[in-house]
């Protein structure tokens, strides 16, 4: 496997690219973090993941310190992260809230409840970029395992190649996590990484409300 891509290196952590298709812990074989300590020749702390079908930017702490204060801002909320994604049907609304609780389904899956006592909460915007071709910008304000994916899929538009949530076949799953931004030691830091310019992602990439979404806490979120 190629070298993995390196968005930042820090005193405190890393900032990596995670490419599509790798898990993200060791299964088959080396994961992504296994394989990042690896390259690097030293032992990184994951303090949020990524679905293996999921590319982007993941954050990795340097030390078991660091990696405390990191899940303490996730737990929290003081970690802001933005997502891409392709639909190809039409959503029920095009903008807007998905809130509700998740509760397991059939073979590893989620849904969402119309209850809300811990409810996955997830607000995104998209925008037609090509016949049946929506992209979307997302953030979630929750943390929960596949919550992007479940809340797409409850307005009716799986995300494009996502067979497990009733998406089209595609070459890939079409969700990215694009861009990550909090305070560290006072300094408000932000990564981006766009996914690669290849497949249905290019409709969105070259479409000029992509320009819109370059600076993604500027939205009103």
């Amino acid at each position: 496997m190629d070298k993995l891509k390196l968005i930042a290196d820090e005193a405190d952590y890393i900032v990596a690219y995670k490419p599509c298709g790798v898990n993200f812990h060791s299964e088959e074989g080396p994961g992504f973090v296994s394989l990042l300590n690896t390259q690097l020749g030293y032992q990184l702390f994951p303090v949020h993941r990524l679905d293996k079908v999921t590319s982007g930017l993941i954050l990795l702490a340097k030390s078991s310190q660091a990696a405390k204060q990191f899940t303490e801002m996730f737990t929290s909320r003081k970690i802001d992260k933005y997502y891409l994604a392709m639909i190809k049907a039409k959503p029920k609304k095009k903008q807007g809230w998905i809130k509700g609780d998740m509760a397991k389904s059939r073979r590893g899956t989620f849904k969402l409840m119309k209850t809300k006592l811990n409810p996955a909460i997830t607000r995104f915007y998209s925008h037609s970029v090509g016949v049946n071709l929506r992209g979307c910008i997302i953030k979630p304000f929750s943390g929960k395992t596949h919550q992007i994916r479940v809340a797409l899929k409850s307005i009716g538009a799986p995300i494009l190649g996502d067979l497990a949530y009733g998406g089209e076949p595609a070459d890939r799953t079409y969700l990215h996590a694009f861009c990550l931004e909090f305070e560290w030691h006072d300094k408000l830091v932000s990564y981006q990484a766009c996914p690669p310019e290849e497949g249905a992602f290019t409709h969105l990439l070259t479409h000029e409300i992509f320009a819109n979404w370059q600076k993604p806490s500027q939205l009103e979120w």
